[in-house]
Parts: structure tokens; C-alpha cells; sequence
């Protein structure tokens, strides 16, 4: 491409999941129903976890960060996404886009990075269950946490600035519902190499260092199980970590399916709609996965609202009471 080929643009088309205007209004439904159930079911995990103090524990500590996380992941995306769908526009502006990929990128290396931690936490209770209380301490969390999102936001802010490097000619076309920065980068005109470089080199520590870390912890668990005389001692160890593994295997196995899929069809509308499961479902689903097979979840959500429920009802009977009186006081004085 020549230089004098070369606009400073303003704006980005996002193409989105379909071309055809008549199945808008059902793309629009679906999707708000899925980011407000999203987003309500996390904010339930989040509640239930701050408010009943048996919760307080080093597995609800991170799953509260995992939902916080989710919530503002898909935020990322489909609310304008939804705005584009209403006012019938694919257009988003290039700071918009910078912006978007900017937090796109620091969400989904904090979920990996949670999600790690809740592999290492599982590890360290199955595994060293008398030094538990002592290795997994509060300042150990509360670090751990604070360090992901500190190496997330440096490395996601690395992306973007990489991103406003490069020089576009005239396609301003992504296909996708989102600014996604590998087709960002797909459209540049100027020199991509050293932005496939710190692409490919974040992807590897966002998400390969985490995974083999996910694979380690798992590993040593097996270990562990294997080595347990007791049967109902195997399965109880093994049952703390079903809600986990299904959460990483829902989150990994749909990205890879993403990027097989793409690379297998080259077709950018199936990878458009292909990234709709991890951008929108699974941020969806692991509400469901750690409230529908957790006790402590379902029991504490449980007695929440019964205990507000009873607030209501008792706040209701004191001002039907002071009115009665009122009205009592009221008769006699007439």
C-alpha cells in the first residue's frame, strides 16, 4: 500500500453478527435478556458472598472477583453493541475502539488469572489441608488479586498503545459485534510485525501461563485423590472442585473452539457468532455453575432474602401500628 494511501480515521464499522436488518430486533432481545441475566447473577454471588460471613473464605474471595470481573467483561462489549442494534448504526469511534479493546484485554487476563488462583486455592485445600488457614491468609488473597490486576491493566495497556501505532488505508470494516484487536490489526496498512509480536507474546502469558498453571495445580490434586485411602474422602475432595473445572473447561475449550473455528472456515460471520460464547455465555453460565452446585452459595442466598423478606414485613407492621395510633390519638381528641 502506498503512503499516500494512508487517512488518519475517525471511526470504525462494526458488522456484527448478522447483515439482515429484519433479525435486529430478535439479536437485540436475546442479547439484552443475556447481559441482564448475566449481570443480575453475578451481582447474586457477589451479594451472597459479602453478606453472610461463612462466605468469608479464600474460594468465595476469588469467586466474588471472578463475577466482578464478568460484569464488567461483558460490559465491555454488549452494551454497544445494543445502542448500534437500537439506532440501527454500526459505527464506533477509533477512540471508542482503542478503548474497548483496551478493558477487553484486561478482563479476560484477569479471568484467566483469577481463575488460576482458584485452581492454586483448591490445590493448597486438598493438598495441604492442615497448612491451609496459614498459606491462603487474607493479605495472601487481597496480594494476589491486586498483583492480576496490576500486571493485567500494564499488559492490556501495552496492546492498546501498540494499536494506536498503526496506520489505516481505507477498510474500516471489523467483522465482528466488538473491537477485536487481531482484526484491528488485520486492517492496518503499515507494518504489523512488532504488534503481532506483543500480541501473540500476551496472549502466551495472559493465557498459557495461566492454563499451565490451572494444569499443575490439577495435577497435584490428582495426586493427592489418587493417594487417599477413604472413598468418601476421594469423591468430597473431588466435589470442591467440580464447579471449578467446569468454569475452565466452559471458558478454554469455547476459546479455542473460537480461534479453531475461525481458522478452519475463514469465515468471519461463524467467527463472529463463535465469539459470542465466551463474550456472552460463559460470563452467563458460571453464575448457574457455582450457585446450582453449591450449597453455601444456594443456602446464603437463601436466607438473605428471607431475612429481608422478614425486614419488610416487620418495617410494614411498625408503620401500620403508628398509623393505627395515630388514628386512635386522632378519634379521641376529636
Amino acid at each position: 500500500m502506498e503512503p499516500e494511501n494512508v487517512t488518519w480515521i475517525t471511526e470504525f464499522l462494526l458488522l456484527g453478527l448478522s447483515e439482515e436488518p429484519e433479525l435486529e430486533p430478535f439479536i437485540f432481545g436475546i442479547f439484552l435478556s443475556m447481559y441482564l441475566i448475566t449481570v443480575f447473577g453475578n451481582l447474586l454471588i457477589i451479594l451472597a458472598v459479602s453478606s453472610d460471613p461463612r462466605l468469608h473464605s479464600p474460594m468465595y474471595f476469588f469467586l466474588s472477583n471472578l463475577s466482578l470481573v464478568d460484569i464488567c467483561f461483558i460490559s465491555t462489549a454488549i452494551p454497544k453493541m445494543l445502542v448500534n442494534l437500537q439506532t440501527q448504526s454500526k459505527v464506533i469511534t477509533y477512540e471508542g475502539c482503542i478503548t474497548q479493546i483496551y478493558f477487553y484485554i484486561l478482563f479476560v487476563g484477569l479471568d484467566n488469572l483469577i481463575l488460576t488462583m482458584m485452581a492454586y486455592d483448591r490445590f493448597v485445600a486438598i493438598c495441604h489441608p492442615l497448612h491451609y488457614t496459614v498459606i491462603m491468609n487474607p493479605r495472601l488473597c487481597e496480594l494476589l488479586v491486586l498483583v492480576s490486576w496490576i500486571m493485567s491493566s500494564l499488559i492490556s495497556l501495552l496492546q492498546s498503545l501498540m494499536a494506536l501505532r498503526l496506520s489505516f488505508c481505507i477498510d474500516f470494516e471489523i467483522p465482528q459485534f466488538f473491537c477485536e484487536l487481531n482484526q484491528v490489526i488485520q486492517l492496518a496498512c503499515s507494518n504489523t510485525f512488532l504488534s503481532n509480536i506483543v500480541m501473540y507474546f500476551s496472549a502466551l502469558l495472559l493465557g498459557g501461563g495461566p492454563f499451565a498453571g490451572i494444569l499443575y495445580s490439577y495435577s497435584k490434586i490428582i495426586s493427592c485423590i489418587h493417594g487417599m485411602a477413604s472413598a468418601q474422602g476421594k469423591y468430597k475432595a473431588f466435589s470442591t472442585c467440580v464447579s471449578h473445572l467446569s468454569v475452565v473447561s466452559l471458558f478454554y475449550f469455547t476459546v479455542l473452539g473460537v480461534y479453531l473455528s475461525s481458522a478452519a472456515t475463514h469465515s468471519s460471520q461463524s467467527s463472529a457468532i463463535a465469539s459470542v460464547l465466551y463474550t456472552v455465555v460463559t460470563p452467563m453460565l458460571n453464575p448457574f455453575i457455582y450457585s446450582l452446585r453449591n450449597k453455601d452459595i444456594k443456602g446464603s442466598l437463601k436466607g438473605f432474602f428471607v431475612k429481608e423478606t422478614t425486614k419488610g414485613s416487620i418495617v410494614l407492621g411498625l408503620k401500620k401500628c403508628t398509623w393505627l395510633q395515630k388514628s386512635k390519638t386522632q378519634s379521641q381528641i376529636l
